[in-house]
């Protein structure tokens, strides 16, 4: 990619990133920002999130970010303002003008808009129309998985979403494989949509070169559980947490639970309390290098998020996943086809009565094969793609 080096210079590359709930569309647009200025000096990445931690993370020389007001997502699917106390529609109208006021100043070559076409309650509509007119390549970013079919259809068409698909975006990237699993089965798509996806490929981690592990977890082996955000996560670790309490401290690795920032502080400090009582289990609320965690555990027990997944294939982790099922399929159908392939172990939270199942999860993680033994870390190569994919378009 080096001959395309001079013809990147001063390039720019703006992404979008609603960030309503959890840390994974922060973290996949974080990687992808990373590689770009890696692979390009003279590019530089502007990210807009409503993220209200993503000044917790580390970010590389010329990836800058600006934050909008946060919202965040309620149990029935509604949204709410995070840390103002005005309107939803105050909240949204700001963000909105903001996005658009960022955009029309940095006069990006590419926009980049991660999973919502149309953003937050159609927030980037206007940023997507006046970029277009400016000559700006608008590209949408999807994880591997969106949803079931049907779901997704009546979601995408209540939101207005396939006329923006056929004339806003110019590309569609899919951040997984086509032989794997389609986002958008079922959905009809006009013929001249669907050639504007591109099937990239998983996006492969790197472990931050300023980190390091802490000196209690270098001189023996643990299990890394980690809820992601940790908004949805409590059931998960409660399940952990009882199958350490009911078996002896030899029976099962020593456990470092990452609760996540956003876990309720009442669910925080019931958990802490327990998880004080049990010898060969730890607790963390957070860690921006969760990466550093997971690459030196022996095993790992998650939800299966897309960010969760490619982590575990990144650094050729053992794990027991357990998917959520509500309000998205999205974690079930991606960890029932893995687990299929044997890449993880997986548990359904219909069981979550059962610890014995957890126990038994828990005592085995250790011997399960690695995922590279079955093709796990040959699907990671969607950075790269990107990076080639972004030096094509600037270049045009």
């Amino acid at each position: 990619m080096t001959q395309y080096l001079d013809r990147l210079q001063d390039a720019k590359v703006l992404i979008y990133s609603h960030d309503s709930f959890g840390l994974g569309h922060l973290r996949r647009c974080r990687a992808i920002a990373h590689s770009l200025v890696d692979a390009y000096k003279g590019l530089s990445v502007l990210i807009l999130s409503g993220s209200p931690i993503i000044s917790q993370f580390d970010f590389k020389a010329r990836v800058d970010f600006v934050r909008i007001p946060g919202v965040v997502k309620l149990r029935d699917g509604d949204y709410t303002s995070l840390g103002l106390h005005i309107d939803l529609d105050q909240t949204l109208a700001i963000r909105s003008s903001i996005i658009q006021h960022t955009a029309e100043i940095y006069s990006p070559d590419i926009f980049l808009v991660d999973k919502e076409p149309l953003g937050l309650r159609g927030e980037v509509a206007q940023t997507l129309r006046v970029l277009k007119l400016r000559g700006t390549t608008n590209i949408l970013g999807l994880r591997d998985v969106m949803d079931e079919s049907e779901a997704l259809q009546a979601e995408w068409q209540r939101k207005e979403v396939l006329p923006a698909l056929n004339k806003l975006y110019d590309e569609i990237w899919v951040y997984g494989s086509e032989s794997i699993v389609n986002p958008i089965q079922g959905i009809d798509l006009p013929a001249a949509t669907r050639k504007k996806m591109r099937y990239l490929g998983y996006l492969k981690r790197q472990l931050p070169t300023t980190s390091y592990l802490p000196r209690e977890y270098r001189n023996q082996p643990y299990i890394l559980i980690t809820t992601g955000g940790g908004g949805d996560g409590e059931q998960l670790v409660d399940w952990v947490v009882r199958a350490y309490e009911q078996t002896d401290e030899d029976e099962i690795l020593p456990g470092l639970i990452v609760l996540g920032p956003f876990m309720s502080n009442m669910a925080q400090r019931e958990f802490q309390q327990r998880i004080q009582k049990i010898k060969n289990l730890k607790v963390k609320t957070f860690d921006s290098y969760l990466e550093v965690l997971m690459a030196n555990a022996e095993g790992v027990v998650a939800m299966g998020g897309y960010n969760t997944f490619c982590e575990i294939l990144s650094f050729d982790k053992k794990a027991v996943l357990v998917p959520r099922e509500v309000p998205r399929l999205e974690q079930y159908i991606r960890v029932e086809f893995a687990a299929e392939q044997q890449l993880v172990s997986m548990l359904k939270y219909s069981d979550y009565q059962t610890t014995e199942l957890m126990v038994q999860a828990l005592k085995a993680l250790p011997n399960q094969p690695l995922p590279s033994k079955f093709g796990g870390t040959e699907l990671l190569n969607g950075l790269g793609k990107i990076n080639q994919r972004v030096a094509a378009l600037i270049k045009q």
